[in-house]
């Protein structure tokens, strides 16, 4: 068989590939192993007892560019969330509401001007950055002119825990601005690797506003579009197909199935993380083994817990990001326990209902009943917690984090479970083995910084192989990350040229 085109990967970032390729009149055959479409991106009957279709892994949306969506004829509803966060402190806490300034600036208290100092900064890098990323890659020294002395030297130059001691009074808002650090990424605040610096700037640059939405429908919507229109433009996608080699000369190449079968194509695009793509290649990993440092917790409950602050309704709290025991020294001290091979004894994390903002998830008895959703995302479990006892490891760090939770509510977070079977939790190993993400890293590896950092990346995509017509497009790619599309978009940009996508 052959085609013009094989995408590996039927993630969002592959479906994403696949849609421009067959838009531009290329034959397109996407390969997933798995017996499902979307990867990380999908909803799913995580209790199948109930009827509520979880996003499953991912769950909110800020770097998916307007642009992809216009290009590809996306109808996706993207939700602006009112609560930004809660943080809860002793029997107050900080709520900060997009639509009521004066409250924000009262919970904030002496950082309020600070606070809005530094996210009118962010802001405004947002702005200027975010439209960057759908263009070829600019030097290091453009993008300095691009977001000003004060955004490079705060996000690019130094330890983002330097601008946040700088700026901020209180442990507990340092600790909220430095969260965004640390998604899916063991960093300290004050490495010189920078490698919080870069988390965090992807966090706060999405759509141009740094806003993260709510995708009605849940994540599967997301994939279940780019899905439509890559079929709609005459993409195959073949699930349950695994992918065991690549051969190429750099003009053709020849893919390799489990099943013996051998496809030959012009193009290859890789949705699998980089050290897998080589595996495929026949050659060694680019760099040290990725290794994810997150902890994933979905709940179906029967009602939203008690708050021990009296200010604001469950219904507040939880509709934005519910931040748990992530002050800045409470953080540091939870990655040293880490680094020192131990779980958390108070892990951070930080919580988000769904269907606050979207019940369409949820079945009609489960609406009426008032039944809610709960997803958790905890910080700084590295695999490596895991790998010597990796279900003794889940269920120890699953009690410390819901020990963590309790310490924050007026209720044990259990009792408020919809049965003892709505509660689920995934360790880096099983993102691992579920979605094939090496190590459990949800960004295939360290985040890179969106610019070239060499003088012969200037004017490429940051997709680009050895060989000419094999590219990466998920998440292991320069400006890849997150749910985005971007790296899906810019790897046929570079393979077709940016005629072929716009």
């Amino acid at each position: 068989m052959r085609v013009d085109a094989v995408v590996i990967g039927a993630g969002h970032n592959g479906l994403t590939s696949a849609a421009y390729l067959a838009r531009a009149g290329r034959s397109v055959l996407v390969l997933e192993r798995s017996d499902h479409i979307g990867g990380a991106a999908r909803s799913d009957r995580v209790f199948p007892a109930h009827d509520a279709r979880l996003s499953a892994y991912s769950y909110l949306v800020s770097l998916l560019p307007q642009q992809i969506i216009d290009e590809l004829g996306l109808q996706l509803d993207l939700r602006r969330r009112r609560i930004s966060s809660y943080t809860p402190v002793g029997d107050g806490g900080i709520l900060v509401d997009n639509g009521d300034p004066a409250r924000t600036a009262a919970d904030l208290g002496p950082d309020a001007q600070a606070w809005e100092d530094f996210y009118g900064m962010t802001g405004e890098l947002a702005r200027r950055l975010f439209p960057t990323v759908t263009q070829p890659l600019r030097s290091r020294e453009d993008v300095r002119a691009l977001v000003g002395a004060t955004a490079w030297e705060d996000v690019f130059e130094r330890p983002l825990g330097e601008a946040l001691e700088r700026r901020f009074t209180s442990d507990t808002v340092r600790g909220i601005a430095l969260t965004d650090g640390l998604i899916g990424t063991f960093a300290g605040a004050r490495e010189r690797d920078l490698l919080a610096n870069r988390c965090f700037l992807y966090h706060v640059i999405g759509r141009g506003t740094g806003d993260w939405d709510v995708p009605v429908g849940g994540m599967g919507a997301v994939t279940d579009g780019l899905l439509a229109a890559a079929e709609a433009a005459g993409a195959q996608v073949r699930t349950s197909t695994t992918v065991t080699g690549i051969s190429t000369d750099g003009t053709e190449a020849v893919v390799r199935t489990a099943d013996g079968e051998e496809i030959t194509a012009g193009l290859v695009f890789s949705n699998a993380a980089p050290s897998v793509l080589a595996g495929l290649l026949g050659e060694a990993p680019p760099g040290p083994a990725p290794e994810g440092a997150q902890l994933k917790v979905n709940m179906l409950l029967s009602r939203l817990p008690a708050l021990r602050d009296d200010s604001v309704t469950p219904e507040q709290a939880f509709a934005g990001t519910f931040h748990i025991n992530e002050g800045y020294q409470a953080l540091e001290a939870a990655r040293a326990q880490a680094g020192a091979g131990q779980i958390p004894d108070l892990p951070p994390c930080e919580v988000y209902c769904h269907s606050l903002s979207d019940d369409s998830i949820l079945g009609p008895d489960l609406v009426a009943a008032g039944a809610q959703t709960l997803t958790l995302f905890g910080l700084h479990m590295p695999a490596r917690l895991f790998r010597e006892d990796p279900e003794g490891a889940r269920e120890r760090a699953l009690a410390a984090t819901l020990a963590s939770i309790d310490s924050v509510l007026a209720e044990p977070i259990e009792d408020c479970l919809l049965d003892e079977a709505t509660i689920e939790v995934r360790s880096p190993l099983d993102i691992e083995s579920s979605v094939g993400m090496p190590g459990g890293h949800i960004f295939h590896g360290d985040l890179q910084w969106p610019f070239a950092e060499t003088t012969g990346d200037v004017g490429r995509w940051g997709v680009e192989t050895a060989y000419p017509n094999v590219f990466v497009c998920g998440a292991g790619a320069r400006r890849g990350g997150g749910v985005s599309g971007i790296p899906g978009r810019n790897a046929v940009a570079a393979a077709l040229g940016e005629e072929a996508v716009g």
